[in-house]
């Protein structure tokens, strides 16, 4: 029997990736209480606190993808996730400041000093220690297998979506330009899970590959929910 014949098709296939969504941390108790509106202000500022160090490392564990990858096609395409986060020309419109200046706005909206977030003195050691294990799978594994690391983008609209519906209502003190990060994601994940999957359908074709993939968004999934582990136990009701 052929390695490939017990292989799922790219449907099925695809439709395995999709699965892994029950395991998204959109589901976590923090979370879900977060967008109920049972937040304090300091569980809130100390979310977006750590989160900060989870956009701190985007563009790095990025150009770590890229310093593995050996086709060019998939460099020109990658690389624009750099910008998005890092931001363009001067930065001086929304529209150039990129997702890190973002999600400072978002911290200045919750009441967090410029200089605090960026000092990243603050973050929990635990939220570095699962964020710097993103970036090190990035810089050890092969490009396929960090791309496929990224496809929790899949979830991601959603996630966004319920702040954007529920924050002004519960959060009201949170100043509305500070959710422009949510807002921007919407798109730019779509546009960059496109990618991620034409990727990991074309590499991960036998079954022993593609449960291999699973493993690896599950990996992502697992860091994303350790941070919010790390974030409650900090912050407690």
């Amino acid at each position: 029997m052929s390695e490939h014949d017990n292989a799922w098709t790219r449907e099925e296939f695809e439709a395995q990736l999709r699965a892994k969504g029950q395991s998204y941390h959109i589901h976590h108790p923090f979370n879900v209480r977060m967008n109920a509106g049972l937040c304090s202000r300091e569980q809130i500022r100390g979310w977006v606190l750590n989160r900060f160090y989870y956009q701190w490392i985007i563009p790095i564990k990025d150009a770590a993808i890229m310093s593995n990858c050996q086709d060019r096609e998939t460099r020109r395409r990658w690389i624009a996730r750099i910008l998005d986060h890092d931001g363009f020309g001067d930065y001086r419109t929304d529209t150039e400041s990129g997702g890190l200046e973002a999600w400072t706005q978002l911290g200045i909206a919750v009441g967090l000093d410029r200089e605090v977030l960026w000092s990243l003195k603050k973050v929990e050691p635990a939220v570095k220690f699962a964020c710097d294990a993103y970036v090190n799978f990035a810089r050890q594994q092969p490009w396929q297998e960090a791309i496929c690391s990224s496809l929790t983008e899949m979830f991601a609209p959603q996630i966004h979506k319920d702040r954007l519906a529920t924050w002004p209502q519960h959060y009201p003190w949170i100043d509305e330009p500070g959710l422009r990060y949510f807002r921007s994601r919407i798109p730019l994940a779509q546009r960059d899970v496109d990618h991620g999957l034409e990727v990991t359908l074309s590499h991960f074709k036998t079954r022993e590959q593609q449960e291999r993939a699973l493993e690896i968004l599950q990996f992502k999934l697992d860091i994303l929910w350790s941070m919010l582990d790390a974030i409650e136990h900090a912050y407690p009701e």
